[in-house]
């Protein structure tokens, strides 16, 4: 969600409207940071608050009322842009320089409550009441797609404030041209590192990126690979899965042909993008809510094999037999279908990246959502004006 949110900011800030951000650092720290990011020539100012422990995949950090106090303090916002589901957030219920501004909701994914986290079931008990108050607080609610909104049941009751604006994000495809137009020739890459090298070959380059947890559903994929002749594997990030994918890999006699690259830079990731030929995203729980990864792999021009998950944004994102193709949540028989269908028939799945990529155009570039954001930033900050004159 940083990408969306960093590109966003820059967007916002190439039409006139200044905003800057707190979110919380990625790694366990005592220090919080402050930092200036540059995009296309654009700063934009982060602050990351420190984060002292992570619970049930919840960041805890007690020094995020004082720097959102502070903030506010200094930078005298309009509005706020509160991006959920995030527990520090609650504090502006708490604060009274925030709740004196209105308030944007952004909301990327419901808590569900998932049979794997007992810990997590129990936590959103106490989680839902300050919840439901952001919710009734908040002038709009930002929904990141139509089937998302038509499922959740927590926005149920608050349907009247929901606008849908699809996640967007800058294409970092153009700038290595030059390796798109040769990536379905060189999709091979090096063993060692995470240096990227290629050449010509036949094999189908998949590509997987995401934290190595239990709803990426990777096990069925590495099974699907297990399933196929002459595929390969890159899977980018992550997580508490890693050992377990691991040893199923090693288990199936694949490990050879499926690359953990871990958490890798930007660069490494364009170039991996650039050169593999279709993008995997086996999810199998609704807490993949969009597929962000999804728009990183359109905007390359490369297809997609996605699952077919009710209520999420996925199936949406990705249009059945044009720019990509969709399969059963956990159901390795039919990834392994997929990933032959693409093995086969290249060009075909070149074509479906290449209506991936104008689709992309047409509805995710970063500029389209910045441009609805700004909508909704008036029209709340209107309304809250509006009504401050009929009380005085």
């Amino acid at each position: 969600m940083e990408t969306y949110l960093c590109d966003l900011m820059v967007a916002l800030k190439q039409l006139g409207i200044e905003c800057s951000a707190l979110v919380h650092r990625s790694e366990i720290s005592y220090r919080s940071t402050h930092e200036s990011i540059v995009a296309d020539n654009t700063p934009v100012s982060v602050t990351r608050a420190a984060m002292w422990a992570r619970l049930v995949f919840t960041p805890i950090s007690p020094t995020f009322p004082y720097l959102l106090a502070k903030r506010i303090k200094r930078d005298q916002p309009d509005m706020l842009h509160i991006h959920m589901p995030n527990i520090s957030a609650f504090w502006a219920l708490l604060l009274p320089s925030a709740r004196r501004l209105p308030w944007i909701v952004h909301w990327h994914s419901d808590v569900l409550l998932s049979e794997h986290s007992l810990g997590l079931r129990v936590f959103y008990r106490v989680y839902r009441p300050f919840e439901s108050a952001m919710l009734r607080r908040s002038s709009r609610i930002i929904v990141t797609s139509p089937p998302y909104l038509e499922a959740s049941a927590r926005l149920a009751p608050f349907r009247d404030k929901c606008t849908v604006v699809p996640l967007g994000i800058r294409s970092r495809a153009d700038c290595t041209h030059q390796g798109l137009e040769r990536s379905h020739q060189e999709n091979q890459t090096s063993q060692s590192g995470a240096a990227v090298s290629s050449k010509v070959t036949q094999t189908l380059q998949v590509l997987a990126i995401g934290r190595l947890t239990y709803y990426k559903g990777l096990q069925y994929l590495i099974k699907a690979i297990a399933q196929t002749s002459d595929t390969r594997l890159d899977l980018v990030g992550s997580g508490e899965k890693e050992a377990e994918l691991r040893a199923i890999a090693a288990s199936l006699g694949v490990t050879d042909r499926i690359h953990f690259r871990g958490n890798i830079d930007n660069g490494t990731l364009a170039e991996l993008l650039a050169i593999c030929d279709c993008l995997c995203l086996p999810s199998v729980e609704r807490t993949e809510a969009f597929g962000l990864v999804l728009l990183e792999a359109m905007s390359h021009s490369k297809a997609t094999i996605t699952s077919q998950l009710t209520g999420s944004g996925m199936s949406w994102v990705v249009v059945e037999g044009v720019t990509g193709l969709t399969v059963p949540p956990k159901d390795v028989d039919a990834l392994a279908a997929c990933l032959s269908i693409f093995q086969q028939d290249r060009d075909n799945m070149l074509a479906m990246g290449k209506s991936g990529r104008e689709r992309f155009d047409r509805y995710f570039q970063i500029d389209k959502s910045a441009v609805t954001v700004a909508e909704l930033y008036q029209r709340s900050y209107e309304h809250r004006a509006s009504n401050c004159d009929q009380d005085s």
